[in-house]
């Protein structure tokens, strides 16, 4: 057991190391990975179709290829995913990520032979950079749960097809495959409360000491250990020391999570998606995930509030500034180019490049010109549960545009609390006073009397997860948009 530590702070040490030289290069790594990618991808059909072979530069880039989402480039994607060679990048994909899409249903993302090692690269060395700052390594030594969709994998057209989080399953090293956790046979259980219950009973005499997954989910097998167990989950799991996640915001279930535990825990932050790993908490000292300059993933990044505009500017590394809200433009080795995610983020760091998630750029609310964002309701809430003290299950926002007659409109937050406070009009006022300070157009709006201050609507335990199971969400990887422009969601919890 001594040895697998001592491995673990060794090659920990390394990864370190490799991950100081590209990020103290920011731009020359960029501009390498460019080149790169132009040049591997100029006899595709894109490359063809784009003119790569007279791309030398990021502006050649610009005039040939515009920003597109998922709906623009179907057309490529559905020729590869028939088994087409040469679409989008050299060859066919070793894998295709199946993915749910807000807007487009099903999305069909290609993983090639050269991008999918990052995705693995990506998770350990977040793991690495822990314990290179920490010097704890005591979690190899312990069982490992990472909760995450079926491995069950279909073949089409002579591709791989799955999810994500199952696809990455098959790259568990081996030397954690003793250590890993839940068994095979419970992983491809798709009914999610049926597989939650599973791996409790798999788990809950196990030494379990990381834990990774989307928080929410997570957060319901805690609840079932606890139910099953009559004990904390730390009392379950003294050595549990470790907690990984992506997907969400962790803050508003922080609160719950050390109730549920019993004692607050280490925790590390991804960002990982089916197009590409983009980021890792690589501290726990500093603000942010460090953006993966090196991982054949080119960035551009577009000024949010000139999203919309008529050829807004696409800044790149060396360009972009702290705390602008920025929508994240890819190019990959998958076969990617000047793809739009969805995602919005927020540069917390330059020396090296760390962001946090602030949202969507389709998840917003602007019904009156406020414009919303993600980070804005998830700061509100993450600061009223500090000053009230109570703790929630999940929470989403949308806008009240045809209130009662002769009220104001308003925004409308649907909380499901752990336990109902008796003073919401306290913590609503402090929730409206808190978007006030953070968004100057939600301010004008409510001093101008266009917008009443927000109200609070609370919803029975459980109806998050009622709602995501009716939408065929619940588990894996989906999560409940933070906030929507319109009512569809608003009106299927109520």
């Amino acid at each position: 057991m001594r040895l697998k530590k001592i491995a673990a702070k060794i090659l920990a040490k390394k990864a370190y190391k490799s991950i100081q030289k590209w990020a103290s290069n920011p731009i020359e790594t960029q501009e390498k990975i460019f080149q790169s990618l132009i040049k591997n991808a100029k006899n595709t059909s894109f490359g063809k179709d784009h003119n790569f072979q007279n791309i030398k530069f990021h502006h050649d880039f610009i005039n040939q290829v515009a920003v597109r989402d998922y709906e623009a480039l179907k057309s490529y994607f559905e020729r590869t995913a028939s088994g087409e060679e040469n679409v989008l990048w050299k060859g066919k994909p070793t894998y295709i990520a199946k993915t749910s899409g807000t807007t487009s249903g099903a999305k069909y993302i290609p993983i090639t032979k050269q991008s999918m090692p990052f995705h693995i690269q990506a998770a350990k060395n977040a793991l690495f950079c822990y314990i290179h700052e920490t010097k704890n390594a005591d979690f190899v030594n312990g069982k490992m749960i990472f909760l995450q969709g079926s491995p069950v994998l279909e073949i089409v057209n002579g591709i791989n097809i799955g999810r994500l989080s199952g696809i990455v399953a098959h790259f568990v090293p081996k030397y954690l495959q003793k250590n890993r956790l839940p068994s095979l046979e419970t992983n491809c259980i798709d009914d999610w409360e049926t597989k939650v219950d599973a791996i409790v009973e798999e788990t809950k005499n196990e030494n379990m000491t990381l834990i990774s997954g989307i928080p929410s989910w997570v957060q319901m097998y805690f609840e079932r250990l606890r139910i099953v167990t009559n004990k904390s989950v730390g009392d379950l799991f003294p050595n549990f020391n470790l907690f990984v996640y992506g997907g969400v915001n962790y803050e508003p279930y922080r609160a719950k999570f050390e109730e549920i535990i019993g004692r607050r825990v280490d925790s590390i932050e991804l960002y990982p998606a089916s197009e590409g790993f983009f980021a890792f908490q690589d501290t726990q000292t500093e603000k942010g995930m460090l953006l993966l300059l090196n991982s054949g993933i080119f960035y551009e990044f577009i000024d949010a509030s000139k999203f919309y505009d008529e050829n807004p500017k696409r800044h790149i590394i060396g360009e972009v500034e702290i705390g602008v809200n920025y929508v994240m433009i890819i190019s990959t080795n998958a076969g990617l180019w000047a793809y739009n995610i969805g995602d919005t983020v927020m540069f917390t760091s330059t020396n090296p490049y760390r962001v946090i998630v602030s949202g969507r750029i389709k998840h917003f609310i602007s019904a009156f010109g406020e414009h919303v964002i993600g980070k804005e309701v998830e700061q509100a809430i993450k600061e009223a549960m500090q000053e009230f003290k109570f703790s929630i299950s999940e929470f989403t926002v949308a806008p009240q545009t045809n209130p009662t007659e002769g009220e104001l409109p308003f925004h409308e937050w649907f909380i499901e609390f752990e336990e109902t406070p008796k003073n919401l009009p306290e913590i609503a006022a402090f929730l409206d006073k808190s978007m006030q300070e953070q968004n100057t157009y939600y301010f004008d709006l409510i001093e101008g009397s266009v917008l009443h201050p927000l109200k609070i609507t609370t919803l029975s335990s459980g109806s998050f997860n009622a709602y995501m199971k009716s939408q065929g969400k619940l588990g894996g990887q989906n999560k409940v948009p933070r906030l929507s422009d319109n009512r569809k969601i608003a009106d299927e919890l109520v």
